[in-house]
Order: structure tokens, then C-alpha cells, then sequence
């Protein structure tokens, strides 16, 4: 029986709740006139983001994998600044804490060790060398704008989502939507092009909060 149609519902079902995540924090940020970084966008985020790696893994793409290992971290990182994953312990248990921490690195490592494994994901002859260089590199701009939310949140000591984390979010969007376009993946296309109004809205309340709050209004 085809499987692939099993292979897209992971795609789509991860992608849904990307689009979810941002369509909430979109939400809450109208709401209060300002960009808010809600526990629930980071929930969210953390399940997306298994869902995607494992869509990554069955279409055997090293440019999604490569992206949703390093976010993941992140994601945990800004749940537990708003200490919503030390609450998580007593409520679901150490060992599925654990298991929820190991599990990106586990198949990373099990991948390592599998050369067939190595061999399909990094020379796919369904995707030519410099298209996996091409959708790593989208991969790699969009997951940055976790790493660079990640460093201005620690130097402040709070989960925030700041004016330069949607301006590398439009950018790194734009470079998997043509990514997913050459390669045919519409998970990608229509997932992607979702998140081109949150970005630009979100952009446009961060930079309208910074004006009242200089007094520029």
C-alpha cells in the first residue's frame, strides 16, 4: 500500500499547527496592541516540531531534520522561561520529560550510525546536491531567527519575540517556499506562505509599540 499519503498527514497535521501557533500569538498580540510571546505558541511549537522532524525523516529531506533539531532546543528553552516545563515533571512524569528531551538527538545518533540512512538523506538521487545546499541553507536563515529570539531573550531574562526575529522569519520563509517549490512539496509551499501575514503584522506591531513607547507616534 502507498504510504506517502500516511508520510503528507505528518506534514500537514505539523504544519497545521505551526500556522496555529502563529495564528494565536497573532491574535493575543492584536489584542494587546503589542508583540506578546505566549506559553501556548511554544506548546505548540514543541509538538509541531517532533511531528515535522519525524515528516523530515520519512521523506528523507536532511534540510527539514537539520532545521527542527536545532528549534526544538529552543523552543524547551523558552518554556522554561515561562517555567511551563519544570511544571511539566510532576504532571506527565521524569522518564517522558527525559524521553521528550532525548528524542531529536536519539535520531540524529541513530541516523549517524546508519550508513543506508546517511546514504538516502545527504545523496538522495531524488534531490540533486545543490537543491539539499539550497533547502539547508532556508532551513538553516529560518531556524536562526529561534537563535537570535534565543540570545535576546536570555540577555533580558524573559521569552520574547523581537522586531528582528520576524524580519528573519520573512526572509528565511521566502527561501523555503521556493525550496518546497522546486522540490514539490506542498506541505512546505502552503505552510510557509501562511506565516508571510503573521510575520509582516507582527512586524508591523513591533515597530508601532517601539514608536509610542519613544514617544514618536
Amino acid at each position: 500500500m502507498d504510504s506517502s499519503w500516511l508520510i503528507y498527514a505528518f506534514g500537514f497535521l505539523a504544519q497545521g499547527l505551526f500556522s496555529a501557533r502563529m495564528i494565536v500569538q497573532w491574535l493575543i498580540s492584536e489584542k494587546q496592541k503589542r508583540v506578546t510571546s505566549p506559553a501556548v505558541y511554544w506548546i505548540l511549537s514543541l509538538v509541531a516540531s517532533l511531528l515535522f522532524f519525524l515528516y523530515g525523516w520519512l521523506r528523507q529531506d536532511f534540510a527539514i531534520m537539520l532545521g527542527q533539531t536545532i528549534s526544538y532546543y529552543i523552543y524547551i528553552w523558552n518554556l522554561k522561561a515561562k517555567g511551563i516545563w519544570q511544571a511539566l515533571r510532576p504532571q506527565i512524569g521524569k522518564p517522558l520529560v527525559t524521553m521528550l528531551l532525548a528524542l531529536p538527538l536519539a535520531g540524529i545518533v541513530c541516523m549517524a550510525f546508519n550508513d543506508a540512512a546517511v546514504e538516502r538523506l545527504l545523496h538522495n538521487e531524488g534531490i540533486p546536491a545543490w537543491l539539499i545546499v539550497f533547502g539547508s541553507a532556508g532551513q538553516i536563515v529560518f531556524t536562526f531567527r529561534f537563535i537570535y529570539q534565543y540570545f535576546y531573550s536570555r540577555a533580558r531574562g524573559e521569552s520574547l519575540l523581537p522586531a528582528g526575529f520576524w524580519i528573519i522569519s520573512l526572509a528565511g520563509s521566502a527561501l523555503i517556499v521556493a525550496y518546497g517549490f522546486i522540490r514539490h512539496d506542498w506541505v512546505l509551499c502552503i505552510g510557509q506562505s501562511v506565516g508571510f501575514i503573521t510575520y509582516s503584522r507582527n512586524l508591523y506591531l513591533a515597530f508601532r509599540h517601539n514608536e509610542i513607547i519613544t514617544g514618536r507616534a
